[in-house]
């Protein structure tokens, strides 16, 4: 093994211990932040796939994220003896089913329209939690039941981010090797050319809808995560301007990359943080800064970071 992937590896050792052991010397509230970090990451992880692999628009996945959370906390409450692992897992794959489904009538339309067709969804969605109030509460809200596994229950922010960090993890290995094996090479060649991606033989239609539930898939897991963590689920916490801050993660991480989805999460969520005493002037101060990260850094903080180290080695 080579010196180079020898100091990867034990990067990564370092990093995940860190992060195993960053409760310990945390507060409650930094722990909820990390926690609810790590679940946007999985948001902005899945909205990459399909926007930044494949290039199609998407503006509607708190819509998403609305489906997981509220799964999970029905199938909670009437199915107790259920560990949250394999509700997790439920969640995820009924918001892929929604996700593919929907993916089917959007085959027929094309950039701007995809986009309000995507957004119109949201709308739908929360316009469903408001009326079926037998089954979601309504305005009143829904009471997610407590998160458990074989008997241990995760009933505090320091057991649940143990829950979230491992699934957050294993989801983004996933996700590399999926964009770096035959699927994600056919996504992106959906990307730069779909008239070239037919003369080699990708199903576009195939592709554009396994997208989309992969996707859903992603963002179904994370609501589930968030239903856990936020104990309360209300439609209001699922609005057209969260999944405008979904958008806004990857293109400030950067587009079509796994990395950049995290670091756009790291950055969009500390922003939010920073600006929280600023009512008046949050929405323009986030609103010039991601103008400027669009004209600057339009491939986003990892594209600039390649572009910089590909100058670095070629100037050696």
């Amino acid at each position: 093994m080579q010196k180079p992937a020898i100091w990867k590896i034990l990067g990564w050792i370092i990093a995940l211990i860190i992060l195993l052991a960053a409760p310990l010397f945390l507060g409650k509230y930094t722990v909820f932040l990390l926690s609810l970090l790590a679940i946007y990451a999985l948001v902005a992880l899945g909205l990459n796939l399909l926007m930044g692999y494949t290039g199609q628009i998407a503006a509607g996945h708190a819509g998403f994220l609305a489906i997981g959370a509220y799964f999970t906390a029905i199938i909670g409450e009437n199915l107790q003896w259920l560990p949250c692992p394999l509700i997790l897992l439920l969640a995820g794959i009924f918001t892929g089913a929604i996700g593919f489904l929907l993916g089917i009538p959007i085959l027929r339309l094309k950039g701007f329209y995809i986009a309000m067709a995507t957004l119109a969804f949201g709308v739908v969605v929360s316009e469903v939690i408001l009326q079926w109030s037998s089954l979601t509460g309504g305005d009143d809200g829904f009471s997610v039941p407590t998160a458990h596994i074989a008997g241990f229950t995760l009933d505090s922010d320091y057991k649940l981010y143990y829950l979230i960090i491992p699934v957050t993890l294993i989801m983004t290995i996933l996700a590399k090797n999926l964009v770096n094996g035959y699927i994600g090479r056919a996504f992106i060649a959906l990307r730069e050319s779909e008239i070239a991606a037919q003369t080699i033989g990708i199903d576009l239609a195939r592709y554009k809808t396994i997208a989309f539930a992969i996707s859903a898939f992603y963002t179904g897991v994370a609501g589930g995560l968030f239903a856990y963590l936020i104990t309360y689920l209300s439609p209001d916490a699922f609005t057209i301007e969260l999944s405008v801050d979904f958008i806004a993660m990857i293109v400030i991480g950067g587009m079509g990359s796994i990395l950049g989805s995290i670091i756009g999460a790291v950055i969009l969520t500390g922003m939010q943080q920073v600006l929280a005493g600023l009512l008046d002037l949050q929405i323009l101060i986030f609103g010039i800064s991601l103008i400027v990260f669009m004209i600057f850094m339009p491939k986003g903080i990892t594209g600039m970071i390649y572009d910089l180290k590909e100058r670095f080695v070629r100037s050696k």
